[in-house]
């Protein structure tokens, strides 16, 4: 491989047929008069357009029929042709340097054409180094173990995003099992019923997560009393998810307090309370219809007994334990109230140190997540320790704010150019190579971006489970 030209942060590679290049892959281009060296990651392979190459193809096509003869070929130049022919030039962005046998992202030398040597280079050996609390997601393109550090997660706002099918809960699922080995508490929004059986092995039943992961799913196993949600956060419910205007709201508030008061607050007393309330009908009207529909919902209860136990759930979470919400079958309303619920709740049990912190993975959170939430979690609930991945299909539906304030990004394989366009905005990484790499990713391989590979993107093959993920795509011609 040969030093061809550079443009801004792209350099050009000549790079003959017998050596071995992958898009995606890394590249160290030595200065053998210094100590230093330029790392980059080659993210297309074209043909070299050299002088006269084009001429030669086309008298190659035209020239098709065999002519009868010899070929006297003294000088070997036919071999030499046909090595120009399938020279390859890879376009490859600058991702730092090496000075004295450091990584460093500051570039500002320019290494020789004449005297610089390039070679592959295995850059999972400077993002395995120094990880104090590893964790492996698979592999790389030269097969070798990638082990991100896990505390790039801590603190963090991660987005995992790709097409249907490439892989994205996957990977989601094993940065939950994870985050449980090292004891972090996690919280998933499952909205389609992908994580419920994490605590099984395929095929052989229970596996070591079995007492680290609990399945609670609304109006079944997850019912909440008035006293256990408290007003707050059933206020919150009310407003944000039901859409009460502020006029009933207030009244509502009224309600709330006499009932307390008087040691009545349930939620067959709250609707007798509502009817017989001194107030306008149209106030009284939209708090009926809110009530009917959270008696609807089947998440309310009066019963203790089939009240969720709070005390549990924060005892679960403390220890560094699982809890998945499983929202499959569940409407857009419920899952909004159960979203919004246990969001106010978090924050309380967050902003009083109950809890630490938690990691929260929001499984398609456009389906259930209000717009306003979306900045919310990534400013306010960051700081008081909620720390979320983001996992979707659709990476338009994610605000740019969030995107530029990503700290991971997982990306699996996009084809089309608005969704690349949509996740090009993360700061992390330029457009160019999003675009170049991510259409040419096979399915289980993403690019990770940012700090969890400490800035030099990498193209990894997620390893298999191990458990019963679910999520397959359901098949009517399989096998």
């Amino acid at each position: 491989m040969r030093l061809y030209r550079k443009e801004g942060d792209v350099i050009q590679i000549i790079s003959f047929p017998e050596e071995p290049v992958n898009k995606g892959g890394y590249l160290l281009v030595e200065d053998q008069r210094t100590s230093k060296a330029l790392i980059v990651q080659v993210v297309d392979i074209q043909f070299a357009n050299v002088p006269g190459i084009l001429e030669d193809l086309l008298r190659d096509t035209i020239a098709k029929d065999p002519l009868n003869g010899e070929d006297y070929d003294p000088f070997q130049v036919s071999s030499q042709i046909n090595l120009l022919k399938d020279t390859r030039l890879l376009i490859c962005k600058i991702r730092g340097t090496i000075e004295e046998g450091r990584p460093t992202s500051s570039v500002s030398w320019l290494p020789s054409r004449v005297t610089s040597r390039i070679a592959p280079f295995p850059i999972e050996a400077i993002v395995n180094s120094k990880n104090r609390r590893p964790i492996e997601i698979g592999k790389t393109a030269s097969n070798a173990s990638l082990l991100l550090n896990a505390e790039a997660l801590d603190g963090a706002l991660n987005i995992i995003t790709g097409k249907k099918g490439t892989g994205k809960s996957h990977l989601s699922k094993l940065l939950v099992l994870c985050l449980v080995d090292l004891n972090a508490p996690c919280l998933i929004l499952d909205v389609n019923g992908e994580y419920v059986n994490l605590s099984r092995s395929k095929g052989t039943g229970s596996n070591r997560y079995k007492e680290k992961i609990t399945v609670l799913t609304p109006s079944v196993d997850m019912k909440f009393t008035l006293h256990q949600v408290g007003l707050r956060a059933f206020l919150g419910m009310l407003m944000y998810a039901l859409e009460l205007p502020s006029t009933s709201a207030r009244v509502f508030l009224q309600i709330w307090h006499e009932l307390e008061k008087n040691g009545k607050l349930s939620l067959s007393s709250l609707g007798e309370a509502i009817q017989k309330w001194n107030c306008h009908e149209s106030v009284r009207d939209a708090i009926v219809s809110r009530h009917q529909t959270i008696v609807d919902s089947g998440i309310f209860t009066d019963s203790t007994v089939e009240g969720l136990d709070m005390g549990d759930f924060v005892a679960r979470l403390r220890v560094g334990k699982a809890v998945v919400v499983n929202l499959k079958n569940k409407s857009s309303m419920v899952r909004r109230m159960i979203v919004e619920l246990l969001i106010s709740k978090l924050t309380e049990l967050l902003s009083s140190w109950k809890l630490k912190a938690i990691f929260l993975f929001a499984e398609e959170a456009h389906l259930y997540l209000r717009e306003t939430y979306w900045d919310d979690i990534v400013t306010r609930m960051r700081h008081l320790g909620v720390f979320t991945t983001f996992i979707t299909n659709q990476p338009d539906t994610i605000k740019d704010s969030i995107y530029r304030q990503a700290d991971n990004v997982f990306l699996f394989n996009f084809s089309n150019e608005r969704d690349l366009e949509a996740v090009s905005k993360a700061a992390k990484i330029d457009s160019e190579s999003i675009r170049l790499i991510a259409k040419d990713l096979p399915p289980h391989h993403c690019l990770a971006i940012g700090e969890i590979v400490r800035n030099f993107p990498l193209v990894v093959n997620v390893r298999p489970l191990d458990v019963e993920t679910m999520g397959e795509t359901r098949l009517f011609f399989k096998g």
